[in-house]
């Protein structure tokens, strides 16, 4: 039965330009892994780097939530269902923290090189988000505290690094944003009921590590 299932994923990728049907991993992420997910607003139709939202200085072109807000993120395979068939080329987007994950997010460069290097030294990691401009590790859901204690106790911390919490949220793949295609560069393991994260301390202290000694400059970051 799995095979037949992954022949038809494959048939409907394909159908769909070679990219999975956004449907079908919204209803994924919400009705099996449990983590809230919501539609986002969609690139301008007018100009693919700008964004559907009133604001003309958006920095993250459809690939934040707009209309519904943040709060309407849900695992109601329903209302999934519902937003992705009447908004099919929709991002998705995940509500960081409670249930689901928080991340990690540094710049693409800066992030490919940290995780060669961690790669090296055989630390495990969990899934890794990929956009054209950043790359967001997931994590174990922390709180605000825990995490200003981890930062309070580092020296240096790179101004590049952002923390995607609880009130936060990014999007997941397959969606298609404004800057680009979103992407798994480290793919969840297949046949789990949620995929395994680190937690936000061990993350953070291997990626300031491994910025430090790659050598990745202040403009990179």
């Amino acid at each position: 039965m799995r095979e037949i299932l992954g022949r038809r994923r494959r048939l409907l990728a394909r159908r769909n330009g070679g990219r999975p049907e956004l449907i079908g991993a919204a209803l994924t992420f919400a009705a099996e892994w449990g983590w809230p997910v919501l539609p986002g607003v969609a690139p301008d139709a007018r100009g693919r780097s700008r964004c559907a939202c009133p604001d003309p200085e958006c920095t993250v072109p459809g690939a934040h939530p707009f209309d519904p807000g943040l709060l309407a993120a849900t695992t109601d395979p329903r209302m999934v269902r519902w937003w992705w068939t009447n908004r099919p080329s929709a991002p998705i987007i995940l509500a960081t923290g409670g249930p689901a994950p928080c991340a990690v997010s540094l710049p693409a460069l800066a992030a490919s090189r940290a995780l060669a290097l961690l790669d090296r030294r055989g630390m495990r990691l969990g899934p890794v988000i990929a956009s054209p401009t950043r790359w967001s590790l997931l994590v174990r859901p922390y709180s605000m505290e825990q995490l200003g204690e981890l930062l309070y106790a580092k020296d240096f911390v790179p101004g590049s690094l952002r923390f995607h919490g609880t009130g936060g949220y990014i999007a997941l793949p397959p969606s298609e944003t404004g800057q680009g295609a979103v992407r798994w560069e480290r793919a969840p393991l297949p046949g789990s009921a949620s995929p395994w994260v680190p937690g936000v301390e061990a993350v953070v202290d291997a990626v300031v590590d491994a910025l430090t000694r790659t050598g990745v400059s202040a403009p990179e970051l």
